[in-house]
């Protein structure tokens, strides 16, 4: 039984480990901020290599603010980085950073 929870517990902090290693940051650009409702939308920026044809504007998608105070950095027409998390069913930004 011991060993069984030993390695429960453990396939279960590697699978934390991992997913947060792996969260990449995106960029995008911002087109709108309504600060009544902690919303903003961004248009995300495809991401392309040296050379290739890709890395025009992809999917706009609309972020509800983890914190109001992250919106307060940033207007329509900055380029950001940001990183977003489904929390109840809704997009929530949980990092945003001007460019």
């Amino acid at each position: 039984m011991g060993t069984a929870r030993f390695i429960l517990a453990s396939a279960a902090a590697i699978t934390v480990l991992t997913t947060s290693a792996f969260a990449d940051d995106m960029t995008g650009m911002v087109t709108s901020i309504n600060r009544l409702n902690n919303t903003i939308s961004i248009q995300e920026m495809q991401k392309g290599t040296v050379g290739g044809s890709a890395g025009g504007a992809g999917a706009l998608q609309q972020y509800k603010a983890k914190d109001a105070a992250m919106l307060d950095a940033v207007h329509a027409g900055d380029r950001v980085t940001y990183t977003a998390t489904d929390m109840d069913g809704s997009s929530t930004l949980t990092k945003l950073q001007k460019q």
